[in-house]
């Protein structure tokens, strides 16, 4: 019997998970299409969540930090490389870490992509993301030794000597032309098997169910037969 709780408990926050995924890519499609809007001041800080404000599109202005670039490892649709987190001082005097996009590992040197640095005033547009805190899967980030494997902004801020750092980052659109970093490369689709899950806890819990109900009914007979 406890196998079966331990089942049908199982199907059930599939189920459970099934809503959150469905409500995630309505919210992310919605936000994907929408609007850009300002990007939140430091008096929003304190209310940024990923239920309110993750994968909002923003606009920000103002200009690069280029001397201060840091490297998150990355793997996408591109292959492997990094993910080149930039920041920004806003127009208003804060800063933003900005995920200007990706390049491959031979593209990590600044001298490589001089072309392509953004000097002076400009304006980016992209998706808000929450910070990603820690590390990676089995890799924790290493500050001291400039290894990066997940983008978490506040380890980043503290390792570049930053003040006044938004505590979310913005993925930046993508960049007309074949330039480095590549911009636009943010995952926004998910993949949904949640009901699948769900139906083979449940399939499995109704199985078991079947096997001790006959187990019990031919107990049953047994023991009618016995006494006859």
């Amino acid at each position: 019997m406890l196998c079966i709780a331990i089942l049908v408990g199982l199907g059930i926050w599939q189920v459970e998970r099934r809503e959150w995924k469905l409500d995630l890519i309505a919210r992310v499609e919605q936000r994907i299409h929408a609007p850009e809007l300002a990007v939140p001041g430091p008096s929003e800080w304190s209310r940024v969540s990923p239920q309110t404000h993750e994968y909002l599109r923003v606009r920000l202005s103002g200009s690069y930090l280029n001397d201060r670039e840091t490297f998150a490892q990355a793997v996408t649709a591109l292959g492997g490389g990094f993910w080149v987190m930039t920041p920004f001082r806003t127009d208003e005097g804060f800063i933003v870490l900005v995920n200007r996009g990706f390049v491959p590992f031979d593209r990590k040197a600044p001298a490589t992509r001089q072309a392509d640095l953004v000097e002076g005033t400009t304006t980016v547009t992209g998706l808000l993301r929450i910070s990603e805190p820690g590390g990676g899967f089995l890799r924790e980030n290493d500050p001291a030794n400039d290894r990066w494997y997940s983008r978490d902004v506040a380890a980043i801020a503290a390792a570049r000597g930053l003040s006044d750092v938004a505590p979310f980052f913005v993925d930046a659109d993508a960049i007309t032309g074949d330039s480095w970093p590549r911009g636009g490369l943010t995952v926004v689709s998910f993949r949904n098997s949640h009901l699948v899950y769900a139906l083979t806890w449940f399939g499995l819990a109704a199985m078991l169910s079947a096997a001790l109900g006959f187990v019990l009914l031919r107990g049953r007979q047994s023991v009618a037969d016995r006494k006859r």
